[in-house]
């Protein structure tokens, strides 16, 4: 039989793993990035995704990197201040990504979809634009996420 002592010491115990484990989802490196909900309206339907905003140069020049495993409704949001093209890479990131391209009136120009990690490859806008949403790879091709559907934050 058990003592209620030896019960009380395992629950303490336990009490850093539970609550590790009801942590958001959230990687060690993204921790002090904001974060937003957008969805992305297409002809099947309505997808949200909750999302980290790289909203420093800071935090654009670090992305998604080192980021291992990433939910499937989750992403990074890259926006700018005014319409630009824009370049991306892959050094140091170890998930391959979908890069979808917004333009100013919310609506994507561009897909490159599943992008190969861990290169200085440069992946370039199809034209001025004013975010970049990075997705798991395949999260576009499995929604039927495509160009001309539209973006929109959640407030």
């Amino acid at each position: 039989m058990t003592s209620p002592r030896l019960l009380a010491i395992f629950a303490l115990l336990l009490m850093p793993v539970l609550a590790a484990a009801s942590e958001d989802d959230t990687p060690t490196q993204l921790r002090g990035f904001p974060e937003t909900s957008l969805t992305i309206t297409h002809g099947g339907g309505r997808d949200s995704f909750r999302v980290w905003i790289a909203d420093t140069s800071a935090r654009q020049q670090q992305g998604l990197m080192f980021v291992r495993r990433m939910a499937p409704d989750r992403g990074m949001l890259f926006p700018q201040r005014a319409p630009r093209p824009m370049s991306m890479w892959m050094k140091n990131t170890y998930l391959s990504l979908d890069m979808v391209f917004i333009g100013a009136d919310g609506v994507i120009t561009g897909i490159a979809a599943r992008t190969k990690p861990q290169t200085l490859d440069i992946i370039e806008s199809p034209g001025p634009i004013t975010a970049v949403l990075e997705l798991n790879a395949g999260e576009t091709e499995r929604r039927g996420i495509r160009v001309g559907d539209k973006v929109a934050i959640v407030p």
